[in-house]
């Protein structure tokens, strides 16, 4: 694949330990970009010190991933450009900003996971506006958004230099950075408000076998043991771990709203197989369930809800769409299907978006206080993510990167 013209780059490194460890799977991949001349992409949070600068000498050359200053340092110490990334559930910004004036030459800006309905209220440009609040200089934040990631990704993208293709946007001010218009390769797609493109047919490619789940598949089996939960967090990817006692009633282990502790469980979309089931922590559903057939990187099915039966219903509406996120509560369901593998939709973005705020709205309503709550819950199954996740097999500790017992 790298061979291909269209693939210019190695993206996001995200097995650290493979690469810290020295796996021949994970060096081989590194290496077959950088005899291209291909940069390598990286993915590694948490990473400070003498780790981070291991995994920079593989030949890594950028990290999104980063959440604390500190750790920002030391990978630009280790020869990394830094992208600070604000997405809708990973915000970086607030901890890193400070960078773009001690830093301007090491720093790019990327979303990382931006929901639709974010997406209609702004992008780089909300970023763009941002910045310059704080007082940052102009070139330096264009330069960090415009510049920075074509030429180290060698984009095929112009850079209003003689010669170049047209690729700009014109904005309407420097302050909102709001854009009226956008131009690729001297065509105008965007301006007056309106898209000047039309919807490009597709035949949606999906592979995905659906079937019915049941309440009784989500039971766990009575125990006198603390259960590990997942701590969830509201804005990050990472997680943390914690050991509970949990209720006991006719031979089950129950979920505790009381407590905020939810069961979450993954649904094998690929063959019909038993979900595997465990608990986590500050998702705040009262009474009801939420789910997203979007749940990286293997995109099976993920639920959290307070019930078997709220689980094996919202599952059940992803399972008849052949993809989607859902929710459900007591007299009230609603799913977005995504026809394209599981994981798209093929309908226009603004429906798409408000579709998808529809979606969040039941979630808060359901007393979630998290401000993405689908975007949150797709990276419960990311395993090479610290420090407790699921997937299909079950419940996986990132650090020690082995399933629980």
């Amino acid at each position: 694949m790298l061979e291909r013209d269209d693939i210019v780059y190695l993206a996001e490194m995200m097995n650290w330990p493979g690469v810290l460890n020295k796996d021949p799977d994970v060096m081989a991949k590194i290496a077959a970009a950088l005899k291209r001349g291909k940069p390598v992409d990286g993915h590694a949070p948490g990473l400070t010190g003498e780790d981070a600068a291991l995994y920079a000498s593989a030949g890594i050359s950028t990290d999104h991933e980063c959440f604390t200053r500190q750790e920002a340092l030391d990978k630009i110490a280790a020869g990394m450009l830094i992208s600070i990334r604000e997405g809708s559930a990973a915000r970086n910004y607030d901890a890193l900003h400070t960078l773009l004036a001690d830093h301007p030459d090491k720093i790019m800006f990327c979303s990382d996971d931006k929901h639709p309905d974010d997406l209609i209220r702004g992008h780089m440009n909300d970023i763009a506006a941002r910045s310059l609040s704080h007082g940052y200089d102009l070139y330096d934040i264009l330069q960090a958004i415009c510049i920075k990631p074509v030429q180290h990704y060698k984009l095929d993208v112009g850079q209003l230099q003689t010669g170049d293709k047209a690729d700009f946007v014109v904005v309407s001010d420097l302050e909102t950075m709001h854009v009226s218009e956008t131009w690729i390769d001297g065509n105008q797609v965007y301006g007056q408000n309106q898209v000047h493109f039309g919807q490009v047919p597709i035949k949606p490619i999906n592979n995905f076998t659906a079937y019915k789940v049941q309440p009784s598949e989500f039971i766990v089996p009575a125990s006198d043991q603390k259960q590990p939960v997942i701590l969830a967090r509201d804005g990050e990817i990472v997680t943390e771990m914690d050991w509970v006692q949990l209720p006991q009633q006719n031979g089950e282990t129950l979920a505790d709203p009381s407590r905020d502790i939810l069961k979450v469980a993954v649904v094998n979309r690929y063959e019909k197989a038993p979900p595997a089931v465990g608990f986590i922590k500050n998702f705040g559903i009262k009474d009801g369930a939420i789910a997203s057939s979007v749940a990286h990187d293997s995109h099976n099915i993920i639920a959290v809800g307070s019930s078997d039966e709220h689980l094996s219903a919202v599952v059940n509406l992803i399972m008849n769409e052949k993809g989607g996120i859902a929710a459900v509560q007591p007299g009230k369901s609603d799913v977005l299907g995504l026809p394209v593998a599981g994981i798209m939709s093929d309908r226009p973005g603004v429906e798409v978006g408000k579709a998808y705020e529809n979606l969040s709205e039941m979630a808060r309503n359901m007393g979630s206080p998290i401000k993405a709550p689908f975007m949150l819950i797709s990276f419960m199954a990311l395993l090479v993510i610290p420090k407790l996740k699921i997937s299909d097999k079950g419940m996986f500790d990132g650090e020690t990167f082995q399933f629980m017992a």
